[in-house]
């Protein structure tokens, strides 16, 4: 039994429980009235902690901590807590004057110092957020603070929105588990893996939130459809086998996102680098990589693995201003792929159904993230879609603290959605291999690619680095999209039942976050 057809009888099972208990009755609904709600919207909100000096942030919304840019409802990048950006000619130096009137939640004022503090906390910390370029940050005045870069690096902005400014007076050991932020909500309780109790930041300098608090559950897969049934939840990030549920008093409603699930194809043959394995027998050759990226059907591998929630795709989102989409093409070209793989001299001579070649059997492992389950689908599909190819696939549930080391070796199922082209020299660029530890998973080199990167970096107008950025995927002649370091599958779109009375205001095409991407407008949410 297919992991969708397991799910679809638990769905039916629970779904015939819930009604024989009556839990279709309409609850009386007391948050409304108290302008409060509870959501879940997966397991990252409500995961390690929020400290944006060790990466919280970066693949979601934060709604706790302000940064000194940020990105407005069409996603453009803005001013946040910065009233004016000043950059040097040379692109080395960037001087931001900050907003004197932003305070954090104790109601102590945020200054310089504050940010200077957050930027050298983090550089030391070595974190996700790459700072890998900055020189020094000098603080200038109270709302005035200069950031000195090693090398020029046009994507610093960007940088400045994903990193949120903690409080120097405060910050200590455990800040992560009770922030003191000067977003629009602050934590009001934190119970790791369990929930997290937010309400509106009473010195937040913005539009204040219209609710009152927010209660942000973690429920697993088994428990979501239940708690929607029963009304014990007003929002919910729901698998797309359960979207199609019939759940009382509550929509489905899609968040376009731009996230893409991929799938990365070592570009080395397997060998030993610091005793670990590196690199892939099977993905190394060409052939497979191209057979598979014209050959399988991405409509298909949607629908099996994502109930349709997705649009097929080759490349990053449509909607990043940085994507190239003349990667995009026409798939399931069955008879060519096949053609490829003969030329290539994969044959199946045994007629086991799986091609192979000097004694090698065009088969490897995908490995989808144990805690995603939608990642871990899109692999099953798309395994049974590579069938018709002569390529084996065997997918396998593995916890992402081990898929990621070993990425390199063994294919994974990714989801690349960032605002920042940077996402482009961290996966592509032949510099980033192994860095952070899932940096160029791929294990990609192409000296053309990394020319492109390293001036779309060091260009000192956005239309210059724009013009780059897209050259480092396609330029006509070479890059990924001939060589396919990728395996791109599909944009996802989100789903979430919500409570027919909460009005969720206008939702952007925003990062998936594994479900939490929805509350980049959670300051807008209201009943009606």
């Amino acid at each position: 039994m297919t992991v969708r057809k397991f799910l679809m009888c638990m769905l039916m099972a629970m779904t015939m429980l819930i009604v024989g208990c009556g839990g279709t009755d309409q609850p009386k609904n007391e948050r409304a009235e108290k302008g409060e709600i509870v959501i879940s919207v997966g397991k990252y909100m409500v995961g390690e902690g929020f400290d944006p000096t060790a990466g919280w942030g970066l693949w979601g919304p934060d709604p706790f901590h302000s940064a000194l840019m940020m990105h407005d409802a069409k996603n453009q990048l803005v001013k946040d807590l910065a009233t004016d950006v000043q950059r040097s000619a040379d692109g080395l130096k960037y001087t931001f004057t900050i907003r004197s009137d932003a305070k954090f939640s104790d109601g102590q004022p945020l200054t310089a110092e504050d940010v200077a503090f957050t930027y050298e906390t983090t550089k030391k910390a070595g974190s996700a957020v790459d700072l890998a370029v900055l020189e020094s940050v000098r603080v200038l005045s109270p709302t005035q603070v200069e950031f000195t870069l090693s090398k020029p690096w046009s994507v610093f902005l960007e940088t400045t929105a994903s990193l949120g400014i903690v409080p120097k007076h405060v910050y200590k050991e455990g800040y992560a588990t009770a922030p003191v932020g000067s977003g629009p909500w602050k934590v009001v309780s934190f119970q790791k893996e369990q929930q997290v109790i937010m309400e509106p930041n009473e010195y937040y300098y913005g539009e204040k939130p219209k609710l009152k608090k927010v209660t942000v559950l973690n429920l697993g897969d088994d428990a979501i459809l239940a708690a929607a049934q029963s009304g014990q939840v007003d929002l919910v990030f729901t698998p797309p086998e359960f979207a199609s549920a019939s759940v009382p008093n509550m929509k489905l409603v899609l968040m376009d996102s731009i996230d893409s699930f991929c799938i990365n194809m070592p570009q080395e043959p397997e060998h030993d680098e610091n005793g670990m394995l590196i690199g892939n027998n099977v993905t190394s050759d060409p052939a497979i990589r191209t057979a598979l990226n014209i050959g399988i059907d991405r409509r298909t591998i949607i629908e099996n693995a994502l109930a349709g929630f997705a649009k097929p795709t080759m490349n990053f989102a449509e909607a990043l201003p940085w994507a190239n989409n003349a990667l995009q093409e026409k798939d399931n070209r069955v008879d060519e792929a096949v053609k490829i793989l003969e030329a290539a001299g994969w044959k199946d001579t045994d007629g086991d159904g799986i091609r192979e070649k000097n004694g090698m059997k065009a088969e490897f492992v995908i490995n989808g993230r144990a805690n995603d389950l939608q990642r871990y689908n899109t692999a099953v599909a798309l395994a049974q879609d590579a069938k018709k190819l002569g390529i084996n696939i065997i997918a396998k549930s593995t916890p992402w603290s081990e898929a990621r080391k070993i990425a390199r070796n063994i294919p994974t199922t990714w989801a690349f959605g960032d605002f920042t082209p940077q996402t482009i020299y961290n996966y592509f660029h032949s510099a980033q291999i192994g860095v952070n530890v899932i940096n160029n998973p791929a294990i990609y080199r192409n000296p053309t690619v990394d020319a492109h990167i390293d001036r779309a970096l060091a260009a000192t107008s956005e239309e210059e680095a724009l013009r780059e950025f897209k050259a480092a995927q396609w330029d006509g002649t070479t890059g990924p999209k001939a060589d396919i370091p990728y395996l791109w599958i599909a944009t996802v779109q989100v789903p979430y039942l919500v409570n027919e009375r909460l009005e969720l205001g206008h939702l952007r095409v925003g990062e998936r976050g594994q479900g939490m991407g929805i509350l980049a407008n959670l300051d807008e949410w209201q009943w009606k």
